[in-house]
């Protein structure tokens, strides 16, 4: 379907409800994950693609159709996981830092994961990198966007996309044996 005919459809009172359930059926997954990689557990990660459905819903109107309806929505769940983010920190005034530890935390206990030690090993190493390293890479690397939309979504340069991504696999590449390495030193 043409994205111009279909964010009509969205638009318009009378086709808008069946729209967005298509709408929902088409970016609900996708959204799903790309903002539990952020945020961490399922119960919050449901919590922020509610609030970023209903930012859709509510402001669909104001969609310029300057990227992508796909680029916009990441950018509001990207937003809202952010939002979601902060939020929490000032209720509990963990530092990202402390915020990224309690999700690894949280990786290892939940049910939904399946607990693969090298994943849990790279979450391991992302937590050492800056936010914006950090950001960068999952988007490229878990939700397989092109450096051109990272950078849309971001809002940076796409060189400056391309220079956190590559310092962030250079940073993993070089410490993903050490963090095994400590690990067994632990043990």
């Amino acid at each position: 379907m043409n994205e111009a005919i279909f964010v009509k459809q969205l638009i318009s009172k009378k086709h808008r409800e069946k729209a967005f359930s298509k709408l929902l059926d088409l970016y609900q997954e996708r959204l799903y994950w790309h903002i539990r990689k952020i945020v961490g557990t399922h119960e919050n990660a449901d919590d922020v693609l509610q609030n970023t459905f209903i930012r859709v819903f509510k402001s669909i109107e104001t969609f310029k159709q300057e990227s992508s309806l796909h680029t916009w929505m990441y950018r509001i769940a990207y937003n809202e996981s952010i939002r979601f983010i902060e939020k929490e920190n000032r209720k509990k005034t963990l530092s990202m830092q402390s915020f990224d530890s309690q999700f690894l935390i949280n990786l290892k206990g939940d049910e939904y994961f399946d607990g693969k030690a090298a994943q849990i090993r790279l979450n391991e190493v992302l937590e050492l990198l800056s936010e914006k390293q950090k950001r960068v890479f999952q988007l490229k690397y878990y939700d397989n966007l092109k450096f051109r939309e990272v950078a849309e979504l971001l809002q940076m340069s796409e060189n400056t996309i391309k220079t956190h991504y590559y310092s962030a696999v250079r940073h993993i590449e070089k410490n993903i044996t050490v963090v095994s390495y400590i690990e067994k030193i632990k043990a």
